[in-house]
């Protein structure tokens, strides 16, 4: 990022300040940033913006991570502490914040998503719901940061994402995903869409989203039937997407709670909230809907065949479903992107003017303490 672009987007009361550090003469200052919640430490975006800035105007910074990346963070605990020239610094306060307080809460998400869910691979698929491209990296990096944190406490967490701009964050040169609704429109029915992705890419395993026609159960075994070699293999996935507006083919009310009496009637039988409710048994891709589907595969003779679910998979519905031993081989969500932004805010000040301790009033949890340090040094 060229000095024009920071000025532009920084704000002006930050580039007034370096005008007149300039002016009155530098100080060597001491920075500590944190959030208000608890987070998990996703600071490489931040960290490398600071280092280029820092090779590109000669002027070196200090940057003393104090937890490592996929670290926890307790809320108000400083996580990063930068020191350097006042006048070099001043500017940059905005745009640091803002690459890192959204993929600490993210990554945050992500772990506790995949924690939940311990035996489900993830797929991430935030990149719809992303404003623009550096959103999206930024989300995608935490994710990846998120399940690589649940992988070592022993989750699968996240194993690639759906486009090829960020699987690099994944370990992964492409993205994941087989068809859209569109592509079912467009075949005018779910086998021919099947169909055509198989003749298109006859050597892919196939994920096939059956919600479109309202006949999740009928045209998955319509697709099973069509293609038993591959449902026999387990390279064969169904995909469930049902809209929230409805219940699943054969479910109702009654039945939903049926089903989850027959596999997990603990998860039914005490205090539930209304969200909690919906995700067990109401509309949409619930824990019987899911169920019910993985029934009708077993009935029909097709145990290898794959359930993957997507529709607001967030930390909650996570939980919900754990409760419930939902059989879900893969969950595709964007949903660790934060619900409430004002918590992704990240907050910097100052506490040291050269060398000396100081710090607005209400913020001296942030002075440094001897032995403090927890992570390895950023730069």
């Amino acid at each position: 990022m060229g000095e024009a672009e920071i000025a532009a987007r920084t704000d002006s009361y930050f580039n007034r300040t370096r005008r007149i550090v300039e002016k009155f003469g530098d100080a060597r200052v001491t920075y500590a940033v944190f959030l208000r919640r608890p987070v998990v430490c996703a600071p490489r975006l931040a960290l490398e913006f600071l280092q280029g800035v820092s090779r590109a105007r000669g002027t070196p910074f200090e940057l003393d991570l104090k937890y490592a990346e996929g670290e926890w963070v307790g809320a108000g605990d400083p996580l990063l502490y930068i020191t350097g020239s006042f006048a070099a610094l001043a500017d940059l306060e905005t745009l640091y914040l803002q690459k890192l307080g959204p993929a600490c809460v993210a990554a945050h998400n992500a772990y506790q998503m995949c924690l939940e869910l311990p035996q489900t691979a993830f797929l991430a698929m935030e990149a719809r719901h992303c404003a623009g491209h550096e959103m999206q990296e930024m989300m995608a990096y935490a994710a990846s940061v998120g399940s690589a944190a649940a992988r070592r406490e022993g989750a699968r967490g996240f194993i690639g994402n759906a486009n090829d701009a960020t699987a690099h964050w994944f370990g992964e040169a492409r993205g994941r995903g087989t068809m859209p609704h569109a592509l079912i429109g467009y075949a005018g029915g779910t086998v021919r869409a099947a169909e055509m992705f198989h003749e298109t890419f006859p050597d892919e395993d196939m994920t096939v989203l059956v919600d479109y026609f309202g006949q999740e159960v009928t045209d998955s075994l319509a697709v099973c039937r069509r293609f038993p070699e591959m449902a026999a293999a387990g390279r064969l996935a169904v995909r469930l997407d049902t809209h929230g507006g409805r219940f699943l083919e054969g479910l109702d009310p009654a039945e939903s709670y049926a089903v989850l009496e027959r596999h997990a009637p603990g998860a039914i039988r005490r205090y539930r909230s209304e969200t909690e409710l919906r995700h067990l048994v109401g509309t949409g891709v619930s824990a019987a809907a899911v169920w019910r589907m993985r029934e009708a595969l077993d009935e029909a003779g097709f145990p290898k065949v794959r359930i993957v679910a997507s529709s607001g998979f967030n930390v909650q519905k996570c939980r919900v479903m754990a409760e419930a031993r939902a059989p879900l081989d893969v969950v595709g969500t964007g949903s660790f992107i934060p619900e409430i932004w004002s918590e992704t805010y990240a907050t910097a000040d100052i506490v040291e003017y050269d060398g000396v301790p100081r710090v607005k009033v209400g913020r001296e949890f942030l002075l440094r303490r001897n032995g403090q340090r927890r992570g390895g040094n950023g730069g």
